[in-house]
């Protein structure tokens, strides 16, 4: 498992990192990190701490990226009102075009493209850590709500049904 943190893509997320913070470390897990369920069973911790990386294509064509809460659902018309036009969600092949990363490893940094927006579940803000993918199903990082604030310079949102 600890050649998963030389993949290119875990090695784009921990430069990201380093940029930083040196200090942030990558979690190499025994077991997949591809849902929050299974994130929250790998790291003994509550599903909600697990921060959910998705991205979502506007009527214009521009992406959005969404951090949720593991324990919540995004809610479309909420995202849909804060960016004034009609989304839906991105499909595979269009969040690894776009991020660099595939579905399950989709990291909240260090993407290939930057997103029209990033919006963050103010849900996240209840939990001292919280652990979001780090390019790889296998691997995460952890850190504060306001680290992820800061890192992503997303807006903080009530973007949840």
């Amino acid at each position: 498992m600890s050649d998963l943190i030389k993949r290119k893509s875990v090695v784009k997320v921990k430069n990201f990192l380093d940029i930083y913070n040196k200090d942030i470390q990558l979690i190499v897990l025994n077991e997949t990190a591809r849902t929050a369920n299974n994130a929250a069973d790998s790291l003994n911790t509550k599903v909600g701490s697990i921060v959910k990386s998705l991205l979502f294509k506007d009527s214009e064509k521009n992406f959005h990226l969404c951090l949720v809460s593991g324990d919540k659902y995004a809610s479309i018309k909420k995202i849909s009102d804060l960016i004034n036009l009609p989304i839906t969600k991105a499909n595979a092949d269009e969040c690894k075009e776009f991020t660099g990363f595939s579905i399950g490893g989709i990291s909240p940094i260090a993407h290939d493209n930057i997103p029209s927006s990033i919006l963050i579940d103010t849900n996240l803000s209840k939990y001292k850590i919280i652990f979001a993918a780090a390019g790889h199903p296998y691997v995460v990082f952890g850190v504060s709500y306001l680290t992820l604030c800061d890192l992503t310079k997303g807006t903080e949102s009530n973007i949840t049904e």
